[in-house]
């Protein structure tokens, strides 16, 4: 089968793909001599923090994981959760004759195998085995059929990996001094920011502006049929030839930016609209026109991001965790693709389903080719499409719940691609009328009638706007001739008002980083994750709401790093990195053209200025860009203008409003809630928030201590205090904590009285005490109200109870049988439907610490910016996946090394062994251990000698 068949007989060749999923539907299309292993993704990377690095490196290198010094050369360390996967790969090379390495075809795969060669060092051949589908014939011809390591490919993924190292190793600590401790920057991550927040700043600045029109029924005074209505709407177009201005006339700030349009307002619409009360009308034109519309290309990375995120309400994070699992059970190709070539056999299968599905009616002549889209796209990959050279059916797939509406989408969408056009006629209706004034007024109607629905029978695509009509929305107007007379049924008169542009949703983001080209579709759904993860954007509903924390973030990078996160700069650092890939340009020298700038080289930058603002190469300085930051004021980056002289700004602890100087008279400060769209922070809202109450209240003295009483509104909530005198000791064994005491819910910090807060500050209260003389105290905990006996807790139903309880309620309460255990679940509040992870049914529920979802094994936490009313299926399963990702791996105990080497002895062998070595570890079991292993590892080696001595002839090992 493969040119190494002859060596095989009776060897072992080990298989190394990234996730073990893959691995197991691998290992079932090779044969017995095939041992399939996960390398769980990158074994090694560059070290997350100074600790990972080794001893022998100082300084900047420590710092950054790079030596830029010397030829930009990264410093790689195996993963600490990695080290035992890495262990298990050596034992399992050892004992095998060949090593495939069968990760992904794309840059992050190639740079996996690369990796694997450096850290394993096998001595046996090595292939390197690709395919672009997991079915039994493409496994079966990417072993026959290897080829060797991509080093371009390999220095391409290095060279990304280094710059987004120094970019946000570099950027980052300039936020952590000047915005906030823990905040990043990346190279694409900050772009994608600044996208959301330039959309905010739009809807901030917008103005919108009222117009009116007319709309009219008219009809045809006979009876009417589906195929021709008897009447139709039609809008007012024009009145004495001048057009009826319409939302597209107007500007951001709210204009006319359109000359000689007639612009309505509420009064002249309505007396045109009295004027026409008596008009007669005819059909003044009939124009109608081909129509014709072709299928969309087959689904590329980005385009099913959208699609999905349209039609099945799917994140890009969540879409591509569906799109793993559909590719790693051999369901689909490749997902990571910026292809739309289909193969011969995915032509031939595809068009095969139509005639079959379709009949030969919908089928063209010829296949269709679509060509690529997308500059420099990197990987020879296929579209994304339904794997093997004949198409399962979703029915005949067996899958469930998410998979399957994904799976679906892209079974559509690719025979879709193989159908005829669509076609029909588009029809434009013009009726002319005289209002009573004289003025002559044209309305008009358009409608769309598809006579051969073609590719649309199987596929429609979707839209970003939820009010754009879809390709197949046929409109029918009446069958009416130019001179037909028509009368109005009703006129009525519609008042309208611009609209702020739309926010990003994660489809209309992905699509305008990708027609910006910037990044790569491969990773924008990890880019789109990262944002959210860190506070820069949340979401209401699906549109992306940019949070005030970012807004001080881009305002900071785009004063003082403007280079950094233009546009342009960054789309042609993604160029430069392609030219690398390609060969046609060298990555030390770029590297250290933008981390140096190197003055005085042609066509090289300026420095500093260059990377900063200036209009100089686009590859600029950011050692020194970064070093000088006494031009950056914290505080005006962090300040944005609200008006009438109150300003936002975000602080340590999140956004405020302030009015005037701190510690000046008439200063005011206010907390601004942190799911607040920054839209709809008005002068209004700032000034009510202003005016709530803040600060410390002085409630009186108490006449028991004499402490002064305050009131305070607290991180947890609104709480009553004592001011204990200035000499009491606040530490040592004689401190002194003050009584503090958190207010009912029922009670306000305005309304707060001296005697309420010394009430509360009297609990625990003591009841009484039973017939054992046991005392029974009433207090309020951190879960809410409750009676204590010893060690018996019993809650109480409101907190006015802990001073109105008496002891015979309180001895009735515990003459009652305790619940035992838990108390009953509580029902779900929603439900969202199938984890595309866990495959287990995901809910949301009520919880001590608030909302969360779950899947009955992981717990997530709403987020600030979710609530249960608007949560949506996919972002419960990107808070589970990220819950998951989060939380560290379960260990499991380690075998101790002489285990393996008596693995094959008999079950009473192994159980005695097992038992001796538990009861006790001597010296002497040391050394016998040891012994065996080194007999074990001499064995391995003389048969590893031959083996390779056997094999002289087979292909050597590729250049890493």
């Amino acid at each position: 089968m493969s040119p190494t068949s002859e060596t095989a007989q009776g060897g072992r060749r080990l298989v190394i793909v990234e996730s073990p999923a893959k691995a197991k539907t691998i290992k079932g299309y090779l044969g017995p001599g095939y041992v399939v292993e996960a390398s769980v993704g990158h074994i090694r990377d560059l070290p997350s923090g100074a600790a990972e690095v080794p001893e022998k490196y100082t300084g900047e290198v420590r710092r950054l994981g790079v030596d830029v010094e010397h030829d930009f050369q990264p410093i790689y360390v195996v993963n600490a959760d990695k080290k035992a996967q890495v262990r298990k790969l050596k034992e399992q090379l050892a004992e095998s004759d060949e090593l495939f390495l069968a990760t992904d075809e794309d840059r992050e795969g190639e740079a996996i195998a690369w990796h694997l060669l450096e850290v394993l060092k096998p001595k046996v051949p090595v292939h390197r085995m690709v395919f672009h589908e997991i079915t039994k014939d493409a496994i079966q011809a990417a072993v026959a059929n290897p080829r060797e390591l991509n080093q371009r490919m390999v220095d391409a993924q290095e060279t990304r990996r280094i710059l987004d190292r120094l970019y946000g190793y570099e950027v980052s600590p300039v936020l952590w001094k000047k915005v906030m401790r823990g905040l990043s920057a990346g190279r694409v991550q900050s772009v994608a920011t600044r996208l959301v927040v330039e959309r905010e700043r739009e809807r901030i600045a917008f103005r919108s502006a009222e117009y009116w029109d007319l709309t009219g029924t008219f009809s045809t005074g006979r009876a009417g049929d589906p195929s021709d209505p008897s009447s139709l709407v039609a809008r007012l177009a024009t009145v004495d030839g001048s057009r009826v201005a319409q939302g597209r006339d107007f500007g951001s700030d709210g204009q006319l930016k359109t000359q000689n349009v007639l612009h309505l307002d509420e009064e002249q619409a309505r007396a045109l609209a009295a004027s026409l009360a008596d008009t007669s009308y005819g059909v003044r034109s009939v124009e109608s026109k081909p129509y014709r519309r072709s299928p969309y290309a087959p689904f590329r990375t980005t385009t099913l991001q959208q699609e999905a995120s349209r039609k099945l309400g799917f994140g890009a994070k969540a879409t591509m965790q569906v799109a793993q699992k559909l590719y790693e059970n051999g369901f689909i190709t490749y997902m990571r693709t910026d292809s739309t070539i289909l193969s011969d056999t995915a032509v031939a299968a595809a068009r095969a389903q139509v005639t079959q599905l379709y009949g030969a009616d919908y089928l063209p002549e010829k296949p269709r080719v679509y060509a690529g889209k997308v500059k420099n796209a990197q990987e020879a990959h296929e579209a994304i499409r339904p794997s093997g050279d004949r198409f399962r059916t979703p029915a005949e797939t067996g899958l469930t719940g998410d998979q399957f509406r994904l799976y679906e989408l892209i079974w559509k969408r690719t025979v879709a691609s193989q159908m005829k056009d669509a076609t029909g006629n588009s029809v434009t209706v013009k009726i002319a009328g005289t209002a009573a004034d004289g003025r002559d007024v044209e309305f008009s109607a358009s409608g769309k009638t598809i006579t051969f629905h073609g590719f649309m029978k199987a596929y429609v695509e979707g839209a970003d706007d939820p009010n754009a009509e879809l390709d197949d929305r046929e409109r029918r107007l009446p069958q009416v001739a130019e001179g037909d007379a028509l009368s109005a049924e009703e006129i009525s008169v519609d008042g309208h008002a611009t609209k702020p542009p739309a926010r990003y949703t994660e489809a209309s983001l992905v699509k305008e980083l990708e027609e910006r080209e910037i990044g790569r579709p491969s990773t924008y759904a990890s880019i789109i994750g990262t944002i959210l993860d860190r506070g820069y954007v949340f979401k209401k509903g699906t549109a992306l709401v940019p949070s005030f924390l970012s807004f001080a973030v881009v305002n900071l990078l785009e004063k003082h790093f403007g280079r950094l996160v233009d546009y342009d700069f960054t789309a042609r650092m993604e160029d430069d990195l392609d030219r690398i890939a390609r060969g046609e340009a060298q990555a030390v020298p770029w590297l250290k053209r933008f981390y140096f700038g190197e003055r005085g080289q042609e066509g090289a930058s300026g420095g500093a200025a260059d990377a900063g603002n200036g209009d100089g190469d686009h590859l600029g300085g950011l050692k020194e860009l970064v070093t000088d930051l006494g031009a950056i004021d914290a505080r005006e980056v962090s300040s944005f203008p609200v008006g009438d002289g109150i300003m936002l700004r975000v602080g340590r602890y999140g956004p405020y409003v302030e009015r005037g100087e701190k510690d000046a008279e008439g200063h005011q400060r206010a907390d601004v809630p942190e799911d607040l769209a920054p839209d709809e922070l008005t002068v209004a809202y700032a000034e009510e928030l202003l005016a709530k109450p803040s600060g410390d209240f002085e409630l009186g003295v108490d006449p028991v201590s004499g402490n002064q009483i305050v009131a305070k509104d607290g991180r947890y909530g609104p709480y009553v205090t004592e001011i204990l005198p200035e000499d009491t000791p606040k530490t040592g064994k004689n401190a002194v904590k003050p009584r503090t005491a958190s207010l009912f819910k029922s009670m306000s910090l305005d309304t707060v009285t001296l005697e309420d807060a010394l009430k509360l500050m009297s609990l625990p209260r003591v009841v009484g005490t039973d017939a054992e003389g046991v005392e029974i105290t009433a207090q309020n905990g951190r879960y809410g109200p409750y009676l204590k006996k010893g060690t018996d807790s019993r809650s109480l139903t409101d907190e006015e109870q802990l001073f109105t309880i008496t002891l015979e309620e309180a001895l009735a309460i515990y003459a009652q049988p305790k619940q035992r255990g838990r108390a009953a679940a509580k029902p779900p509040l929603k439900e969202l439907g199938v984890d595309p992870v866990s495959e287990k049914p995901v809910v949301v529920k009520d919880g001590r610490f608030g909302p969360y979802v779950t899947d009955g094994e992981t717990n997530a936490t709403l987020r600030t910016g979710d609530s249960v009313e608007t949560i949506t299926p996919e972002r419960g399963f990107e808070l589970l996946a990220e819950k998951r990702a989060k939380t560290p791996a379960k260990k499991t105990a380690k075998k101790a090394p002489a285990k393996k080497a008596t693995a094959k002895k008999t079950a009473a062998k192994k159980t005695t062994a097992a038992k001796t070595t538990a009861a006790k570890k001597t010296a002497a079991k040391k050394t016998t251990a040891k012994s065996t292993a080194a007999k074990k590892t001499t064995a391995k080696s003389t048969a590893a000698k031959k083996t390779t001595a056997a094999k002289k002839t087979v292909a050597a090992k590729p250049e890493a």
